[in-house]
C-alpha cells in the first residue's frame, strides 16, 4: 500500500511538530524514519496509523484518503517498543487476539496464529506466556500479532530499543527477512542510523518537523541534501571546516569556490605535501584495531578524523591533509548542498 502525506500539519498547542510535509512512501517497500529525539517521526508513524489527527493537511493510502478515518477502519499493524503482550495469554492467544476481535472463527484463527508463527520462526513458543520468553521472541510475538489481521501497513516505533545489541542485529535481520517474505509495506521509525540503514530501502531523514531527505542509504551517506543530513549519517561524523578556518592552504582551489562549509569522509582524507595540501595538521593520536586505523589530527582549535590512512604517522608530527575535489562536499551558509564544484584534482 503506497502512503502519500499532502501538506500535513501537526501542531500541539504552540509547538508545531510537523511543518507541511509532503512524501510518498512506495508500496511493499521497507521505510525508516530516522532522526534524532523530537524532531517528528513517531509523531508521523501515528498520524499514518490514525492514533494521531493532522491539524491540517490531507493522508492518502493508495488513491483513498483516510485523513479522518478511524484507526481500526484504516488496516494498519502496530509494533511498539514495549511489545504491549497481554502477559496472561499465551503466545497463541496473543496472536489471535485482534483475530478474535474481529471475530475470525476459531479454526481460521488457529491457521492464522501457526502461520505466522512459522514466519516469525517462534511455532516452539506458541504454549508459553510472556514471561517466560526472551526479549528477542516477545518481539517476534508482537510482531506475528501485528501481521495476523493481514495489514495493508506495518508500522514500527522503536521496535528494538530494548533489546541488546547482538539481539538488535539479530532482529532486524529477521523484519527484513519478514517484510521481503510478506510484501507489506512497513516503516520502521529509529534513531539509530545502523538500524535504518542497514535494513531500509528508502530512509526518510526529519529534523525540526521537517523532511530533509528520502532516499537510499547510498545517496544520503555520498550525496546529503545538507549539512544536517552530511553530520547525522556516517561514522565518524564527517569532518566539517568553515571558510575563515586559519589552517587552510590560502593558495587551495577550493578557496575559489563560494561555499561556507565544507565536508570531508574520513576515508576521503589523504595525505599530502606542501605543494597540494588543503590543511596542515598535528598527529595527535593513532588509533589500530586489528587492521583498521584511524588517525586524529589537530589544526588549529578544530580536530579531524581520517581513517584508512598511514599507520606509520607518529603522535606529534606534521602532516599535510588533503582530498580529491570530487569528494568534497560544500555548503552555503543556509547548509543547504551547492553541487558541481569548478576544479579538477589539483588540491
Amino acid at each position: 500500500m503506497q502512503v502519500r502525506f499532502e501538506d500535513v500539519t501537526m501542531q500541539f498547542d504552540d509547538k508545531v511538530v510537523l511543518d507541511k510535509i509532503n512524501f510518498t512512501l512506495p508500496d511493499q517497500q521497507l521505510i525508516s524514519f530516522l532522526g534524532p529525539s523530537g524532531c517528528g517521526k513517531s509523531t508521523t508513524l501515528y498520524l499514518i496509523s490514525g492514533l494521531l489527527s493532522a491539524t491540517s493537511g490531507k493522508i492518502f493510502f493508495g488513491e483513498n484518503e483516510v485523513t479522518k478515518l478511524d484507526p481500526v477502519k484504516r488496516g494498519v499493524g502496530l509494533v511498539f517498543q514495549n511489545y504491549a503482550l497481554y502477559p496472561h495469554l499465551t503466545v497463541k492467544e496473543n496472536i489471535m487476539f485482534p483475530l478474535r476481535m474481529a471475530k475470525m472463527k476459531k479454526n481460521k484463527r488457529i491457521e492464522r496464529a501457526e502461520e505466522m508463527a512459522a514466519l516469525t520462526r517462534i511455532s516452539d513458543q506458541l504454549d508459553k506466556y510472556p514471561r517466560q520468553l526472551s526479549g528477542g521472541q516477545q518481539q517476534r510475538v508482537a510482531i506475528s500479532r501485528a501481521l495476523a489481521k493481514q495489514p495493508s501497513i506495518l508500522l514500527m516505533d522503536e521496535p528494538l530499543s530494548n533489546l541488546d545489541a547482538r539481539l538488535r542485529i539479530e532482529m532486524r535481520e529477521e523484519i527484513r527477512r519478514i517484510q521481503q517474505a510478506t510484501g507489506v509495506t512497513t516503516v520502521f521509525v529509529t534513531h539509530d542510523q545502523e538500524e535504518a540503514l542497514s535494513i531500509a530501502d528508502k530512509v526518510m531523514v526529519l529534523h525540526n518537523g521537517s523532511i530533509q531527505q528520502m532516499s537510499d542509504s547510498i545517496s544520503l551517506y555520498q550525496e546529503p541534501n545538507n549539512l544536517f543530513v552530511a553530520k547525522f549519517i556516517g561514522s565518524p561524523v564527517i569532518n566539517t571546516i568553515q571558510r575563515d578556518f586559519e589552517e587552510l592552504n590560502p593558495s587551495h582551489a577550493l578557496l575559489k569556490e563560494a561555499w561556507e562549509t565544507i565536508g570531508i569522509r574520513s576515508e576521503d582524507i589523504l595525505l599530502g605535501d606542501k605543494t597540494d595540501y588543503l590543511i596542515q595538521a598535528t598527529v595527535e593520536r593513532v588509533d589500530q584495531i586489528g587492521k583498521d586505523v584511524t588517525v586524529h589530527f589537530r589544526a588549529g582549535d578544530q580536530k579531524i578524523v581520517a581513517s584508512d590512512i598511514d599507520s606509520s604517522l607518529t603522535v606529534g608530527s606534521t602532516a599535510y591533509l588533503r582530498a580529491e575535489m570530487s569528494k568534497i562536499l560544500a555548503f552555503d551558509a543556509q547548509g543547504d548542498r551547492l553541487l558541481n564544484l569548478v576544479g579538477d584534482n589539483n588540491e
